[in-house]
């Protein structure tokens, strides 16, 4: 029993990802800053590849948001814990399954522990954009970063 029931997260921000196909290929828009408020423009934009059956998180941030885009290729299952205490739905769970047969945008605000989990066969790649440099400007400053993974206590699961 983790204490989290299943539902949508407040703040959270869901987005289908459209390609638009042609004879060349496709082409998708990962971030418009007309789009979002100004308080998401990114800071930094990184890549990451994920193993299959490998998952990376949960953690949360105070004061990052982070931006990520999941369009393939990879298949990811997207935890989502609301641990915000001033949060109409703290102790809310929201699972999304994104990647390369469902692209998405998804928007998580600080506070809400996320993770995911490569749930195809191949490498996943993930898109971030977030609003804050890691370790700060010239990585001088502590990372915004509370890790939930490596502790047998921790309520956030990601196969619960």
């Amino acid at each position: 029993m983790t204490g989290f029931k299943n539902g949508i997260i407040e703040g959270v921000t869901v987005k289908d990802i459209k390609r638009h196909v042609d004879e060349r290929g496709w082409l998708v828009e990962c971030f418009r800053h007309d789009e979002v408020p100004p308080v998401i423009r990114p800071a930094m934009a990184y890549v990451s590849i994920t193993l299959p059956g490998v998952a990376r998180g949960p953690h949360e941030h105070v004061e990052q948001t982070d931006y990520f885009c999941f369009l393939g290729p990879g298949d990811f299952k997207v935890v989502l814990w609301d641990n915000r205490k001033e949060s109409p739905t703290v102790n809310v769970k929201q699972i999304i399954f994104a990647g390369e047969d469902n692209p998405k945008i998804v928007i998580v605000p600080p506070g809400v522990v996320h993770g995911y989990k490569n749930i195809g066969n191949a490498d996943g790649q993930v898109l971030n954009f977030p609003n804050r440099l890691y370790a700060g400007p010239g990585r001088t400053q502590k990372v915004d970063e509370i890790r939930h993974e490596a502790s047998a206590l921790s309520p956030f699961k990601m196969d619960e």
